[in-house]
């Protein structure tokens, strides 16, 4: 309304210090001391003030129409852009989408405000025990905080799948993989990827599942020069080839930066895979790749800024030797070993290497394959079809070996079968046999 104006509370001190000057109980030099200005400028205010009265005062772009403002097509044609792709995305995430899919610029704050206006986007407060947050480790490769998240990464399935993710606890540079659950072979395979890309860490910081660390830890057996471990998961066998020790976590708090990181992928990386129309495991993954450069680079630390602490894993050889699983088998008397229900035929030309009754280890590495070894030596092998016979019984090999305990049973009771009871009672059975 034009008889009604709009005045700051600064604009309403001016106005009371100049009336005091036209009562002349403040000189205009006194006025401009305590509005802080210079004389020349309390000069001009009371010119205004003289010439539109209490309208001078007012600042002069006051109602109108800022130059750098948007246009209501371009917001009307913003709101109706995020309805239609970004409905679930925060306003941050959004702009972010918005600029790499659509080339449209527009500032998260503005677009918070006009979701906030048109009731399409509420902040939702997280209220939690105030816990005091453990310091950084100090370099590169210290710690690494291993966990897995079980989500429902995709909307047109209603299967949960794990997301293993590792975490520096120094820059909190990520590196994760989807499978469809926490396993071993995952767990290995993200383990030899940062190997391969960064190097060996210190340290790692996992919780209390069975495929991180196993509950029984009985004991640890020597055998020639080779560490069998029994009752230790096989991550714990990995690990201590590698020389890297295991700290175990008590509670999610206590590896809290790998927790945070399962809610940006939780978020971010669930409405990307929404908003592109993936819903496979091969194309999840595919896309986490370029995902996992965004993310560190908004939200992780340059691994330039603290020193690096990652030990090069050329010194231990082979890392397809050290990460994988391995079994300790017998060699039978026919060169055959049994594993896991098959059956494996060692080659001709190792006589003089390895004997029968002696042990072989077998390595089963990430890509399914299978070596055999015994004293770093590996055994040429050939998997069987069918079970192999048993030895031929032949007088040679009873000579050799003496006579089988079961034959010996059988010719027994060959020889005193007329003393049994149902021999004494049963004369015609016994004329039949």
């Amino acid at each position: 309304m034009e008889d009604r104006l709009i005045m700051s509370k600064k604009e309403l001190e001016r106005k009371t210090l100049l009336e005091g000057y036209i009562c002349k109980k403040l000189s205009l030099l006194n006025v401009s001391e305590q509005m802080g200005l210079s004389y020349r400028q309390a000069k001009r205010i009371w010119k205004k003030y003289k010439e539109k009265r209490d309208q001078g005062l007012q600042h002069g772009n006051r109602g109108k129409r800022p130059r750098n403002a948007y246009s209501k097509g371009f917001k009307d044609s913003i709101l109706s852009l995020y309805q239609k792709k970004y409905f679930e995305f925060g306003p941050t995430f959004a702009a972010e989408k918005m600029l790499e899919d659509d080339r449209i610029a527009i500032h998260p704050e503005t677009l918070r405000l006009w979701l906030k206006q048109e009731g399409l986007w509420n902040r939702k407060r997280k209220r939690q025990v105030f816990r005091e947050c453990r310091e950084r480790r100090s370099c590169f490769g210290d710690l690494l905080q291993i966990d897995g998240s079980i989500h429902r990464w995709f909307a047109n399935d209603e299967k949960h799948y794990c997301l293993l993710n590792m975490v520096d606890d120094a820059t909190s540079i990520s590196l994760a993989f989807l499978d469809r659950g926490e396993t071993t072979r995952v767990l290995l395979s993200v383990l030899k990827k940062w190997i391969e890309l960064y190097g060996i860490p210190k340290a790692v910081y996992v919780d209390l599942k069975s495929v991180y660390v196993s509950a029984k830890r009985l004991k640890e057996k020597y055998d020639d020069d080779l560490l069998i471990q029994e009752g230790f998961s096989v991550f714990e066998q990995v690990c201590k080839k590698l020389n890297i020790q295991i700290i175990r976590a008590y509670s999610p708090q206590a590896k809290g930066r790998v927790e945070r990181k399962h809610a940006i992928f939780q978020d971010r990386f669930v409405k990307e895979l929404k908003l592109y129309n993936i819903n496979t495991i091969d194309e999840a993954n595919n896309h986490l790749e370029k995902f996992l450069i965004k993310i560190n680079n908004k939200f992780a630390r340059p691994k330039e800024s603290v020193s690096d602490t990652h030990r090069s894993s050329n010194s231990y050889g082979d890392l397809d030797q050290l990460i994988c699983w391995q079994y300790k088998r017998q060699l039978r008397n026919d060169w055959t070993i049994q594993f896991k229900r098959e059956y494996f035929q060692i080659k001709k030309g190792y006589e003089k290497i390895v004997k029968p009754e002696s042990f072989v280890i077998i390595k089963k590495h990430l890509d399914g394959t299978m070596r055999f070894w015994h004293e770093d030596i590996e055994l040429h092998y050939e998997r069987l079809m069918n079970k192999p016979e048993p030895p031929s019984r032949y007088k040679k090999y009873y000579a050799l070996k003496g006579p089988v305990p079961s034959l010996i049973r059988s010719r027994n009771a060959k020889k005193n079968k007329h003393k049994s009871p149902w021999s004494q009672f049963n004369q015609q059975w016994l004329k039949s046999a």
